[in-house]
């Protein structure tokens, strides 16, 4: 199997170590998200550390919410996100527009005809936010309906099941092999022409979709609407 058979098919790391991101694809060492185990109001998984679920009062633990990813040079992607299906992740994302931690940072690992990834602090597939979280699919034992067709949107994860953090990617085309393994929360309502310019026209370095910093996207802000 190729490297990028293995990124299309399986999208998990070959990496060692207990934080080796989904991205690290053939024969990678990066560490994917470092993030503390602390976790916040929502709880926690006492064998974890990941945020496993989310407060009643949180307003982002129900129904359907509206996100604008402001992308610079490019436009806006306007998403809508599932809390009755994946509400830590909703919660999670939405906590993290909230504080602005997405504003300035990029998507880092573009493949066309596949997906296009950010929201690492760190640019390079190894950051995250000082949390994870609990992976919200069927082989975490969590009934997630949301399949990885084109516009969905999901969280990128290491080999842990529970180790999202603030990592999340873009369907450019359906894959729907990552179905129950991947967080998917919501999906493209606008904008998937600005999706399309960042898949086909971002220069990568391998076949793994690794972005030089300085053709990186940027994320200039994420604005949750409602």
């Amino acid at each position: 199997m190729t490297c990028k058979d293995m990124t299309r098919r399986e999208f998990l790391a070959g990496a060692a170590g207990a934080a080796a991101l989904v991205l690290g694809g053939c024969g990678s060492s990066a560490s994917g998200d470092s993030a503390a185990s602390d976790s916040a109001a929502s709880g926690s998984s006492a064998s974890t550390g990941a945020v496993s679920e989310v407060s009643s009062d949180d307003p982002y633990a129900t129904g359907t919410h509206h996100a604008t990813i402001e992308v610079e040079n490019y436009g806006a992607i306007e998403v809508a996100l599932n809390a009755n299906v994946a509400p830590i992740t909703v919660a999670n994302f939405c906590k993290l527009a909230g504080e602005s931690f997405y504003d300035g940072l990029t998507f880092h690992r573009i493949i066309k005809d596949f997906m296009i990834q950010g929201g690492d602090p760190k640019g390079d597939g190894t950051g995250g936010s000082d949390q994870t979280i609990k992976g919200e699919f069927s082989q975490n034992g969590v009934t997630n309906p949301i399949s990885h067709v084109r516009g969905t949107i999901s969280m990128a994860r290491s080999n842990a099941y529970d180790s999202a953090s603030s990592q999340f990617f873009i369907m450019h085309k359906t894959t729907t092999s990552l179905d129950g393994q991947y967080a998917a929360f919501g999906n493209v309502t606008s904008g998937m022409e600005v999706v399309d310019a960042i898949a086909e026209n971002t220069p990568v370095q391998d076949s793994n979709g690794t972005v030089a910093a300085a053709d990186q996207p940027k994320i200039t802000k994420i604005r949750v609407v409602d």
